[in-house]
Formats: C-alpha cells, structure tokens, sequence
C-alpha cells in the first residue's frame, strides 16, 4: 500500500526525523490558510499522488514549457496561483505512464535553504531476508540516471535483524555522503531513526529523495515516498486509515476485496492464472508471441468459484481487453472449480472478445468436462505455448474484423 508524501513525512516525524513544517491542502482556500500557518517567506507547493518524478512532470492542459508538479512560491499569492492552476489538473510523470494521475491535494511546505542534496532509500533484500539501505551522494530528480550511468556512486548495506541498527551503520551513510562533525552525528541518529520507523510500521520500501544538508547545517528530509507491505496490515489499523482509494486502478479496489493478486497493465490481453510465477512466464510468453498482457492476475492456490467468477468479472470490466487467456496449473487449485466460476462468470456478464481456456493438474477431466457441456465460445488448449498462440492470433484476428 502506497501513501502520499506528507502521511509519510508525519510518520517519520513522529519516530524523531527532521522533516520540514507543512499542511496537506484540498483546495485554494487551504493551501492559503496552510502557507499562513508557516514562517515563509518562500514555500513549496507539492502536488500529493502516487508517483515520482512530480518535480519534472508535465500537466495536461498547459504549455510544454509550464512548471511542474513541485514549484517554489515566494509569496502568499504565488502559493494560491499554483494552487488553483494545480488543483484538479492531471500531472503526468515518468512513473504514471501517459495517462497521468489527477491532483486532488497538495502540501504546502516551508522552503528549506539548502547546501547540498543526497539520495537515501531502504528496502526489503530479499536475497538477504533483511532491510538494505541505499545511499548516494546524487541526490534530486536524476536518481535513476545516476543508477544506470554511474552504478559505483551508489552504495548498499544491510542490517543483520538480530542485531538491528548500530552505530556502524550510521557512521557507514556519513562516511558516503562525506559528512563529518556534527552532520556525521546527525546521520547517525537519523539512521536509527528511519530503521525503526520501517520495522515498526512494517515497510517495504522507504525512499528520500532528497536528503538534504541545509545552510543551517542541518540533516532534513526533504521527501518521503512509502509503501507499506500490504501483507502486514492487519496488524496497523491506523495505518490503512492513509488509503488513498482515489489513487488506486478501481479495478484492483475490487480485486482486493476478493483477495486477488491483480496488476493493471496497458496491453490488450487479460490473463487469469494461479500462481505468481506461472502468471509471470504466461505474461511473457504473451509477449514472446508479439501481444502485450493488460493484466498480472494470480487467483492463488485455493480460489472458490465465486473468487474465479470475480477475478473474470474484474478481467472483463477494462475496455482494452480484447482477448482473455486462463491458465491454470492445478495442485491445490481445482479445475473444475476454475471451470465452474469461469461458465458462472460468462453468463452473467457476457463474452464479447475470445477467450482461450488451458487447465492441468487436479481434475482437470471435469474441468474440460464443464467448459465443453456449458456450450460456451470458449478455445481450449493443450499446453501453454499453444494458448498463448492462439489467444494472440484470435485477438489479431478480431481487431483486424
């Protein structure tokens, strides 16, 4: 679960990061009253979605050359001016693709004097089973050219959970930012800081970027990008208070209501899979055969038939769907359960594009028994290299019609 810039920035705040004084806003009204509350005289006005790269980002609507998503106001009136030109504009970004996310709300900062600007993230390695930093001194909107271009500026360590954050560790980030004295203190803390914060509240990843020294010579950061693992939120209610649903694809609201492992994508092929890594190899061989998958749909090992019927439901409701491919390898998963909610599905909202059915494993005999009896237009496969073969040529071949 994702949450907006200033929901995180008030959760390191209250394990003791320095972060800048600021207020969510809603509306010009509030931007205003938000900018008052605040010493100024300069201020930043950010746009709150889900996404990176708001600095660098375009609004629909204004001309290629207009500010982006985060612009520094110098006056109570620049504040309401940026406000009302953001406000309800859709921003697009290199993370939200050309569609873009509409602003509903923005924050409204304290500007900050600033010396010198770092990149600094934490993750969970999986290769490890611990949480890893990642530290540069190339902070700002070009981290992703910094990794690609100059890998070696980039330092990661992890933090053997056993022992949990140590002094090292923090004396480790000062000493690759090139801080020393007080500000190699200060990281020191903060590191303590941010690792107990991601512990504590069950992150999966947390990136500030930037890190920044200001000219007061102090450690602050400056943004705060955070996602929670979703698996562990049963244990923070308060913590699924911050859900931003207006941020999130509808159609994976209703897939998390089912328990469904669903991921939109922008191709034209819905896929119906149990099992992450079959999804994935079903997705690439899609790919593999010149189709683009519109979806990662894994059911998981025990679906019932109504969570089959949804998962189609769900598959079927996104209008750049022009082929469906269900692949289902059955060990714990029944096939003729997948046969039952598929027929169930089917005949309530329709079948309007092609659909290819490959099922293996636990009876699978039924299965095919179910999707042949229900008189459906349904294409059954052998293997998957002969569903993806023919999903993708009878999609072709329904697009050229």
């Amino acid at each position: 679960m994702n949450i907006h810039e200033y929901q995180g920035k008030a959760i390191l705040k209250s394990f003791g990061a320095p972060v800048s004084a600021g207020a969510a806003a809603l509306s010009v009204d509030e931007a205003v009253a938000a900018a008052t509350t605040l010493p100024g005289p300069v201020y930043v006005v950010k746009s709150q979605i889900h996404a990176g790269g708001r600095g660098k980002g375009k609004f629909k609507g204004l001309p290629a050359d207009a500010k982006g998503g985060v612009r520094l106001a110098k006056s109570i009136d620049e504040v309401a001016a940026f406000a009302k030109e953001m406000l309800g504009r859709t921003l697009v970004t290199e993370q939200t693709g050309p569609a873009g996310k509409q602003v509903n709300r923005l924050y409204i900062e304290d500007g900050s004097d600033i010396a010198k600007e770092f990149y600094l993230s934490m993750l969970v390695d999986r290769e490890t089973s611990r949480v890893a930093f990642v530290v540069s001194t190339e902070g700002g909107m070009d981290i992703e050219k910094v990794a690609h271009d100059t890998p070696d500026r980039i330092v990661t360590f992890s933090v053997d959970p056993a022992t949990g954050v140590m002094a090292h560790h923090g004396r480790k980030v000062a000493q690759t930012l090139g801080l020393t004295g007080d500000l190699a203190r200060q990281a020191e803390k903060l590191v303590a800081q941010l690792y107990s914060a991601f512990v504590a509240t069950d992150m999966a990843m947390l990136e500030i970027n930037p890190l920044v020294v200001t000219k007061q010579n102090e450690l602050r950061c400056l943004d705060a990008k955070v996602t929670f693992d979703t698996n562990a939120l049963y244990r923070h209610a308060e913590l699924l208070k911050l859900r931003d649903l207006t941020e999130e694809d509808a159609k994976e609201i209703e897939a998390s209501k089912y328990d469904l492992n669903y991921i939109a994508l922008e191709g034209t092929i819905g896929c119906m899979v149990n099992g992450a890594g079959l999804a994935m190899a079903t997705m690439d061989i899609i790919k593999l055969y010149g189709a683009t998958p519109a979806n990662f749909l894994d059911v998981g090992g025990g679906a019932t038939k109504e969570k089959v019927a949804a998962a189609f439901k769900i598959i079927t409701s996104d209008p750049n769907v022009k082929g469906i491919l269900v692949n289902i390898f059955g060990g714990i998963m029944r096939c003729d359960v997948v046969a039952e909610g598929v027929v169930a599905a089917v005949r309530e909202v329709g079948l309007a594009v092609p659909l290819v059915v490959r099922l293996e494993g636990t009876n699978v005999e039924l299965g095919k028994k179910i999707i042949n009896e229900s008189e459906l237009n349904v294409v059954p496969a052998d293997n998957l290299d002969d569903a993806a073969q023919k999903i993708v040529k009878a999609t072709a071949q329904k697009e050229a019609a």
